[in-house]
């Protein structure tokens, strides 16, 4: 039975974990997110994708643990020990975060319950966090079990709060409430009611949005944290020179400039 179900309401695609073993990631997991990444990438006609959970109370609850253990003690046999100067090869997991990351479409994370470990550092990579209000557990306490967030949480958190708070929560192993996450700056906001409403209305919106500009917004800003900012600037004129010559923009531009539309949007 499939793991990941994709349905479509018109240009937004709703991915759903609807049968994860009792909430977990596993590697079936991995390979399904990897072949969903394929079907919405590929489908013109999806401006908007948005993540959820099919559990009642659970996005993804963390990374199978078992898996995690058969895993270490296979490399305990193999190797006496990893440096960082010869760096492990990217796996699919992180291939495949990576790609929600670098789509040009806006991913949305409707975090419909607990999501902590590798279920969480998936919500980090999409543009988006909105959680359900509720008796729930956000975030990444892999400490607790003397390991760390392997799937880009360690970086991702940073950059998302900062230093001192993602140093706060990853080396005590907290873990947030829905509401706590909202105040850390760790979720885009805490939703009182079912949170799968607010992300179609988020989703929505985007679509209506130049996916053009979309996509450059989002890739300058994801490079923002890895390029210089002189060469970050370049590729921000570079592309604003690109989308207002296009057809799209001029025409906008034009009604703006005839008093029928604001820069906030059309007249009413």
């Amino acid at each position: 039975m499939p793991q990941i179900t994709i349905e479509k309401d018109d240009a937004v695609a709703i991915v759903t974990f609807t049968n994860p073993p009792d909430g977990y990631m596993d590697s079936t997991t991995v390979a399904e997110i990897t072949a969903m990444l394929d079907v919405v990438e590929g489908d013109d006609e999806v401006r908007a994708v948005i993540l959820t959970g099919g559990l009642d109370g659970v996005f993804i609850r963390h990374y199978t643990i078992v898996e995690l253990e058969d895993r270490g003690r296979r490399l305990q046999a193999e190797t006496d020990g990893f440096n960082v100067t010869r760096p492990t090869p990217e796996p699919p997991l992180h291939a495949a975060f990576r790609r929600i990351e670098d789509s040009p479409k806006p991913f949305v994370a409707a975090i419909n319950g607990t999501a902590m470990g590798g279920g969480f550092e998936l919500s980090l990579r999409c543009d988006f966090r909105i959680a359900q209000d509720g008796p729930y557990f956000l975030g990444l306490p892999e400490i607790n079990l003397a390991i760390l967030p392997g799937a880009g949480g360690t970086q991702r958190l940073s950059r998302i709060i900062g230093q001192a708070k993602a140093l706060e929560l990853l080396l005590l192993g907290r873990t947030l409430s829905p509401r706590e996450a909202a105040d850390y700056g760790l979720v885009t906001e805490c939703y009182d009611g079912p949170v799968l409403d607010r992300a179609l209305e988020i989703a929505h919106e985007l679509t209506t949005k130049s996916p053009h500009a979309l996509a450059y917004i989002k890739h300058l800003v994801r490079r923002s944290e890895v390029v210089a900012p002189m060469d970050g600037l370049a590729s921000e004129r570079t592309l604003f020179a690109d989308l207002v010559r296009r057809d799209e923009a001029i025409d906008l531009m034009t009604e703006m400039n005839q008093g029928k539309r604001d820069i906030r949007g059309p007249l009413v």
